[in-house]
C-alpha cells in the first residue's frame, strides 16, 4: 500500500470581480468602478499597482497611500489638457493668481419717464494686474431729448482719471421701441491707476456680440431704472481651502476667490491579464511578463472604469457564501468522523464476540 500525500498547498489565485463601494466622507479616499488600477511610485520611482485607494496628502503636500507612495496623475496644463505623468503634489498650488478683469457688462433699464437732469448708478468692482479690486461706477444722466441719457465712469482708487472710448463721457440713445442705438458697438473703458499694476486698466463694455449685434443689455422702458445683472471675468488671488475628486479622476483645487481649478487627472492601468500580475502583499502589484506591459490611461477611457470619489473599494469575497462552505466542510468532517467511531464500534463488537 502506498502512503498518503497528505494535503498539499498549491497556490493562492485572487478574484478580480467588481468589490462593492463604500462611502467614507473623505475626499481623498478613492475607489475604481470597473477595471483599472491606481498607479503608485515608490521613493525610488518604482512603480506598482493597486486597487486600494486610501490616499492622504503627507507634509510635503504629495498624494500618497499608507507605504508613502504617491499616486501618480497627469499634469493638466494651462489649456485644460492632460500633460507630464507623474506623482500628484499640490504643494506649489497654494495660490491661484489674479486675473485681470477685460471685460464686463450690465443688464440695465433706464426709466424713460426720468426727469432730465436725473441720474441712475450702477456699480461694480473689477481687478487689476495684482489682484486688487476697483470699485467702477457707471453713472447715467437723463438729458432733455428723449431717450438720450450720458454716461460717465468713476472710480475711488488712486489717481483713478477714467475715460470711455476716450472720451470722459459717452452717450446712450434708444428708440421708441426703447432699443438702445448708441452706442453702436462695445465701449472700451480705460481706468488709470497709481497702485503699481499694470496702467491703463482697459475693459471693454460688452454690448454687442462678435458680428455686431446687440445682446440687448441696455432698454429704455418706462419702468423705474434698475439693474438686473452685472458681470465682468476678473478675480483677485486666492489660497488653497480644499482639494476634490469627480467621476473623471480630474483633482481640483478649491480657492478662496472661488476659482475651481483643475491641477491633475489621475492615471490608472490596465493589463492584458491580471492573473500574471506579481502580488507583493499589502494590496500591492507589479508587472511580469505573464501579466503584459501596463497600459496607462485616464478614467472613463476606453477599457477603464471611473472614480467614485469619497469611497473605498472593499473586499470582493462573499462572506455569506464563504460561511456556507465553511459550515459544509464541518458537517462533512463531523459525518467523517462519525463513521470512524462507527467502524471502532463495530471492530470491538467482534472482538468481544471471539471472547
Amino acid at each position: 500500500m502506498g502512503s498518503g500525500g497528505g494535503v498539499v498547498f498549491r497556490s493562492v489565485n485572487p478574484q478580480w470581480s467588481q468589490g462593492t463601494l463604500e462611502n467614507t466622507g473623505s475626499p481623498t479616499d478613492l475607489a475604481i468602478s470597473g477595471k483599472g488600477f491606481f498607479m503608485v511610485s515608490t521613493v525610488d520611482g518604482v512603480t506598482h499597482y493597486t486597487r486600494a485607494g486610501e490616499f492622504f496628502f503627507d507634509e510635503d503636500g504629495r498624494l500618497v497611500n499608507s507605504d508613502g507612495f504617491n499616486l501618480m496623475g497627469f499634469q493638466i496644463d494651462a489649456n485644460g489638457n492632460p500633460s507630464d505623468l507623474g506623482g500628484i503634489s499640490i504643494p506649489g498650488q497654494g495660490y491661484s493668481p489674479p486675473q485681470v478683469s477685460t471685460e464686463l457688462s450690465f443688464d440695465i433699464n433706464l426709466d424713460s419717464r426720468t426727469a432730465s437732469g436725473e441720474s441712475y448708478y450702477a456699480t461694480q468692482s473689477v481687478y487689476d494686474s495684482l489682484g486688487n479690486a476697483v470699485p467702477l461706477t457707471l453713472t447715467f444722466t437723463k438729458q432733455l431729448a428723449d431717450q438720450t441719457w450720458t454716461v460717465a465712469a468713476s472710480t475711488t482708487a488712486p489717481n483713478g482719471a477714467v475715460t470711455i472710448n476716450g472720451a470722459a463721457t459717452g452717450s446712450v440713445v434708444f428708440d421708441e421701441d426703447g432699443i438702445m442705438t448708441t452706442p453702436a458697438g462695445d465701449q472700451p473703458i480705460a481706468i488709470t491707476l497709481a497702485n503699481g499694476a499694470d496702467t491703463p486698466l482697459t475693459i471693454s463694455w460688452d454690448l454687442y456680440d462678435a458680428l455686431n449685434n446687440s445682446h440687448n443689455d441696455m432698454s429704455g422702458f418706462a419702468s423705474p431704472s434698475s439693474t438686473t445683472f452685472q458681470y465682468q471675468n476678473g478675480y483677485a488671488a486666492g489660497v488653497l481651502r480644499a482639494v476634490s475628486v469627480d467621476d473623471d479622476g480630474i483633482v481640483s483645487g478649491t480657492y478662496s476667490n472661488g476659482q475651481l481649478v483643475p491641477l491633475y487627472q489621475i492615471a490608472l492601468a490596465d493589463f492584458p491579464s491580471y492573473e500574471g500580475l506579481t502580488k507583493l502583499g499589502r494590496n500591492l502589484y507589479v508587472e511580469s511578463v505573464s501579466s503584459g506591459q501596463p497600459m496607462p490611461g485616464v478614467p472613463g477611457n476606453g477599457r477603464m472604469g471611473s472614480i467614485a470619489p469619497s469611497a473605498i473599494e472593499m473586499s470582493n469575497v462573499d462572506l455569506a457564501k464563504e460561511f456556507v462552505k465553511m459550515i459544509t466542510t464541518q458537517r462533512a468532517f463531523q459525518a467523517n468522523s462519525r463513521i470512524i467511531t462507527t467502524s471502532d464500534e463495530v471492530l470491538s463488537e467482534l472482538i468481544n464476540i471471539k471472547r
